[in-house]
């Protein structure tokens, strides 16, 4: 992962799966087919990260008297985790899941996901990062709501415990409008940390991850439904899974673009058979007599480009015909005077 690698795709399934284990399953299919390279989860434990004060961001649920009470609806149990994990690998793709609880971290450490994606409202949660950090497993940080002093904080902590670590811009609204995107900071992140930065976005399209790939992001983290048309807040700032299978068909082309600069030189060359045979070359319009002196009405430009090419036309006019010339026939500069 970073600069000289393939950009590193992430399907974030979050909690699309509103509950049901059925629908997280069929949410790791639909992200294998896609091509992206990991699936990424949330792992809730309602008792261990929340209470009953906490309000909710958007307020959709009707079942769900309290955002506790929705954490609650959203926990898998360890043996359903491992399935969910087990399936993901099965499938080709890393499993990937943000904790928000130390409980969350030891269960996700125990199934044995490869790295830890840090949500953007847990970048302050420092004694969390040194956890996860000291499992020797990258980290993932999400920046959204982080100034660069929190970021730099947050960055501080997962290294001095040993861990790698990678960041992504991130514009924490739902969705995100073109103007907050930030796809400047990308560069100044690559500057300050030196480390691989990606793009988590939220707008709920694919172009700014496209255009993060051609500004050097060596991640992509999109949230991704089945339809524009299913339940739940992130819907406005998920992809659908067949937009995820384009933007990582678009990625994998933009690299293959990036990769292979192009020289005008050797194009030109490498192309001259297309240029004789789309090219235009100069032609009499009618019959023509030896002493006649050409002027524009006299000259057509014509294909194919196997004779005197057009940007000759200047040149030729004024000039005095050597011999007897027919309609539609092909000057040439030998037969030509003065």
């Amino acid at each position: 992962m970073g600069n000289g690698f393939p950009c590193f795709v992430i399907g974030e399934v979050a909690q699309a799966h509103d509950g049901s284990l059925g629908a997280a399953h069929a949410y790791i299919d639909a992200v294998a087919k896609s091509g992206a390279n990991a699936v990424k989860f949330q792992t809730h434990i309602a008792e261990a990260e929340s209470t009953p004060d906490e309000k909710f961001r958007v307020r959709v649920f009707p079942q769900d008297a309290t955002r506790y009470d929705y954490w609650r609806r959203m926990e898998f149990s360890s043996e359903q985790w491992a399935g969910l994990f087990d399936h993901a690998r099965q499938r080709g793709l890393i499993f990937l899941s943000t904790p928000f609880s130390f409980e969350a971290v030891e269960l996700l450490d125990r199934l044995g996901v490869p790295a830890w994606k840090v949500g953007s409202g847990e970048v302050g949660n420092l004694p969390m990062l040194k956890m996860m950090a000291r499992t020797g497993k990258p980290v993932l940080l999400s920046s959204g709501m982080s100034s660069w002093s929190d970021l730099d904080d947050a960055f501080s902590v997962v290294r001095n415990n040993g861990a790698e670590i990678a960041v992504f811009q991130c514009t924490t609204a739902y969705p995100c409008p073109p103007d907050k995107i930030g796809l400047n900071l990308i560069s100044d992140m690559k500057s300050r940390y030196g480390v691989p930065v990606g793009l988590s976005d939220h707008s709920g399209t694919i172009y700014p991850s496209l255009s993060a790939v051609t500004l050097g992001a060596n991640l992509i983290e999109v949230h991704t439904v089945f339809s524009k048309e299913c339940f739940g807040p992130d819907v406005p700032a998920s992809v659908t899974t067949e937009e995820l299978r384009r933007l990582v068909d678009g990625i994998r082309f933009t690299e293959a673009m990036m990769l292979a600069p192009v020289d005008k030189d050797v194009e030109a060359r490498d192309k001259k058979e297309l240029s004789i045979l789309f090219g235009k070359s100069l032609y009499c319009k009618t019959d023509l007599q030896k002493g006649h002196k050409l002027n524009l009405r006299d000259i057509a430009l014509k294909k194919p480009g196997t004779g005197m090419p057009a940007r000759m036309l200047d040149d030729v006019v004024g000039k005095i015909l050597k011999r007897d010339y027919r309609a539609d026939e092909q000057l040439k500069e030998s037969d030509l005077d003065g």
